[in-house]
């Protein structure tokens, strides 16, 4: 009993450790939930990293190439983690291109700003510097991020407004003249040909194309994260949850291990996790993209991150409060049945000390009835009785020490069995409360299937051991009844009601009230059952009950 309580509370506590412990596929939502926890690892690598280029930032020394270089290597380890500092290497990099006369220089810091005020949602400032940039003459490097940026700029400006297809067929018209300017089988012109597709509905192709490249990224990079992005959107338009939410989730995994705090795929899972009724994920998701919004200083992404995160903390929330309301109604029912079950447990260590004794007493009364039958056969002796008075007593001794030993080896392995049946209804209450299943666990406790089952098993054990004791009990006692009065047992029965109640007659428990208690009747039903079988008596009937304590005599067991 100690071994299985032991074993038991150790697999409570070990479960939950094999369960966080087990192999996850990695680019999974459970996967990705389990990453947000561990995001400051990556932050750490990213700092490093930017902190080695700072290093080397105050170690140039020489031309101005090396500084305008060393400038840009920061704002582009700063660009998508946060804006701020990347748009300060910027205007580093401007004020040199500026200081030197450089014209290269400083339309390419321009077109660096002006991305980068996209990013933080200053649009004007956006438009003002790339309204300065004269694209005549800008090499084709430049002119492909000029164009790119012209066509950001009206998506983004598109976000909102009025007028948003008027900006729109300016975006896709820059769009038309960036991929002018690519090299077709690059992947910078397949991504944004596939953003066209998106566009013109021509989901099919898009899907195809991005597909294809996404097999063939082998490293979880931003690119990676940019083309999962785009296939979640291609699936949302085609109305496919399970793979839009799919992409969502590697897009975000790629965003978290190289610390782009500057991305779209958390919050669009967030939302689609929230329309899914998985609040608790949702919440978690976009609680992490309010972070790494804010941690960018990216006001356009905090913009729209603030739109939904009011709706999904609400509801989630409400749902911690129902499920610690929940979580105290279930405490409150394990500690009743807690208690419950140490009751029965006392309860049963009380009956095993009370069996105990008995069993002492009836050693005692054997050793009594021994002793009484070496006296009563000295008292016989000395009385001269006759040898056939003798026997009789002597087989009446041995029948009633019969029917002890045999009714208390019964006794004593039912209460074994029923201790066990006991231990199996604890262990199914304790996995109920364990899963949770309330409403099974209420009605296993309103049931009285068991109960009736245990009183059904305990007259038929009670039959068979009466019948194993006195094999021509039904006979004998039909032969005392008037002809056609004879009872007959079914064939689904060992003993019938009345049979069983003049076996417990025949056993000596001649007072009603016992034989009521016993068989679960009232003792006006005993009283009646007994008065009808005596109406049916082919024998006088005050004299029944005695003709019926001698029928028979007992067939010796074992």
């Amino acid at each position: 009993m100690m071994y299985r309580t032991f074993f038991f509370v150790l697999l409570i506590f070990t479960l939950p450790l094999l369960q966080a412990n087990r192999n996850v596929s990695n680019d999974s939502l459970e996967y990705l939930l389990n990453l947000i926890d561990h995001k400051a690892k990556y932050m750490a690598m990213k700092e490093r990293h930017i902190n080695e280029l700072e290093t080397a930032l105050t170690a140039v020394s020489g031309p101005d190439s090396l500084l305008y270089a060393a400038h840009k290597r920061l704002h582009q380890a700063y660009a998508t983690y946060k804006s701020d500092s990347a748009i300060y290497y910027a205007n580093q990099n401007l004020a040199l291109g500026i200081r030197q006369n450089n014209t290269t220089w400083v339309k390419e810091s321009k077109l660096t700003l002006a991305s980068l005020y996209l990013t933080g949602g200053m649009y004007i400032d956006s438009y003002h510097l790339l309204n300065e940039i004269d694209s005549r003459g800008l090499p084709n490097d430049l002119l492909i991020k000029f164009y790119d940026t012209w066509k950001q700029f009206y998506k983004f400006y598109a976000f909102n407004n009025p007028n948003r297809q008027l900006y729109l067929e300016k975006s896709n018209a820059y769009r038309d003249s960036l991929l002018a300017q690519l090299d077709p089988l690059g992947n910078h012109y397949k991504i944004v040909y596939a953003e066209k597709l998106h566009d013109q509905q021509d989901y099919g192709e898009a899907k195809k194309l991005l597909i294809s490249m996404l097999d063939g990224s082998k490293d979880e990079d931003h690119e990676r994260a940019v083309l999962a992005y785009a296939l979640a959107s291609v699936y949302q338009q085609e109305g496919n949850i399970e793979m839009q939410k799919k992409y969502y989730t590697i897009s975000a995994i790629c965003d978290i291990k190289n610390a782009i705090k500057e991305n779209a795929a958390m919050q669009a899972l967030a939302s689609l996790l929230y329309s899914l009724k998985q609040v608790e994920a949702a919440y978690k998701c976009i609680t992490s993209s309010m972070d790494d919004a804010m941690f960018g200083n990216a006001r356009l992404r905090t913009y729209e991150v603030s739109k939904i995160f009011p709706i999904i903390d609400s509801t989630y929330q409400e749902t911690e409060a129902k499920r610690k309301s929940v979580l105290t109604t279930f405490l409150t029912i394990v500690c009743i049945l807690s208690l419950f079950l140490i009751l029965a447990v006392i309860y049963v260590y009380l009956q095993m000390r009370r069996i105990a004794r008995v069993r002492q007493q009836l050693s005692e009364m054997n050793k009594e009835l021994q002793r009484l039958n070496a006296a009563l056969q000295k008292s016989n002796d000395d009385l001269a009785l006759t040898n056939a008075e003798i026997s009789n007593v002597n087989v009446r001794l041995t029948e009633a020490n019969q029917i002890k030993e045999t009714y208390i080896g019964q006794f004593l392995d039912l209460c074994s069995v029923y201790i066990n049946k006991l231990e199996g209804f604890q262990l199914s209450i304790k996995k109920m409360v364990m899963t949770q299943r309330m409403g099974e666990l209420t009605k296993t406790l309103k049931s009285r299937t068991m109960i009736d089952r245990e009183i059904k098993e305990l007259y038929t054990t009670f039959d068979h051991i009466f019948l194993q004791l006195y094999p021509n009990f039904v006979e004998d006692f039909n032969s005392l009844l008037q002809e056609g009065e004879q009872l007959v047992v079914k064939p689904n029965e060992v003993l019938s009601t009345e049979l069983r109640i003049f076996a417990l007659i025949r056993l000596g428990i001649t007072d009603s009230s016992k034989i009521a208690n016993f068989l679960h009747y009232s003792t006006n039903t005993i009283y009646t059952y007994r008065t009808k079988i005596r109406n049916k008596a082919a024998v006088p009937r005050d004299e029944f009950d005695d003709l019926v304590m001698k029928i028979g005599r007992i067939n010796k067991i074992g």
